[in-house]
């Protein structure tokens, strides 16, 4: 039997067009898609995942890898991966907002630090959320789900040209007012104890205005900040499986389409 050139375009299309979405989700991930994680590691991860993904597909479209089909499959196939990362790491930045929104609060805002997995500046304890989170997400398994979810997708969005079409844009666009409400969730019980702490201290200087507020009231603001953040750190693994659960549960309505 001779092996036309087509039929070898169509076989490296069959690896290409699975690879094209990993490697697209990868590039946004959590972990993966970090700024330290470079694009070589990226991509041989990404033909790696794909070897072991490929059993467990259907039969792809047989796409010459020459046509002019192609550029279309690629471009779809980079941005249903896109999306789907985009949308699982909204979980890293819902405890990065919260970090942020409690350090603006107990006067920690102004010591921040270079992050080095999205390469901007966030303060200390939105950076010690996010490393916290991080080994959470790989201790409880977070980055095999998503892969799940990941797989799943090729059942749910399968390689056409026209596959983004289903995907729910108006979702992924609603997902920031999702993305700020979880974080303010979190940081809420910190937030109302450093209000009821500024009441005071308002009360305190009404009745005597000869304190110096500002050099009494910013160490104690900062102590109580970090101790109401160490009592509340207990119930960030609830928090963080709630969030991973509405996560995957996001990823799959976006794949349901608008």
């Amino acid at each position: 039997m001779q092996v036309t050139d087509a039929d070898i375009g169509i076989w490296v299309g069959q690896f290409l067009w699975p690879m094209f979405r990993i490697a697209g989700f990868l590039s946004v991930a959590p972990v993966l898609g970090a700024r330290t994680v470079s694009a070589r590691i990226r991509i041989g991860f990404a033909g790696l995942l794909t070897i072991v993904v490929m059993p467990l597909l259907d039969d792809l479209p047989p796409i010459p890898a020459l046509s002019l089909e192609v550029f279309l499959v690629v471009i779809v196939q980079i941005l249903i991966g896109i999306a789907l990362g985009f949308v699982l790491s909204l979980l890293m930045q819902v405890f990065v907002v919260a970090g942020q929104i409690i350090s603006m609060q107990m006067g920690l805002g102004f010591a921040s630090m270079m992050d080095p997995a999205n390469g901007v500046s966030v303060s200390l304890l939105a950076q010690w959320y996010q490393l916290m989170i991080t080994l959470l997400f790989l201790a409880l398994g977070g980055h095999l789900a998503s892969i799940e979810v990941l797989v799943l997708s090729f059942e749910m969005l399968p390689i056409t040209g026209d596959a983004a079409l289903n995907l729910d844009f108006p979702l992924v666009a609603l997902l920031g007012s999702w993305l700020f409400t979880a974080g303010l969730k979190l940081a809420l019980p910190a937030v109302t104890a450093l209000l009821l702490v500024n009441l005071i201290f308002g009360v305190m200087t009404r009745s005597a205005p000869q304190l110096n507020i500002f050099s009494l009231g910013f160490p104690i603001t900062m102590v109580l900040g970090i101790f109401v953040a160490w009592i509340t750190i207990g119930n960030i693994i609830p928090h963080f499986q709630l969030r991973l659960t509405e996560v995957l549960s996001l990823m799959q309505n976006v794949m349901q389409g608008g």
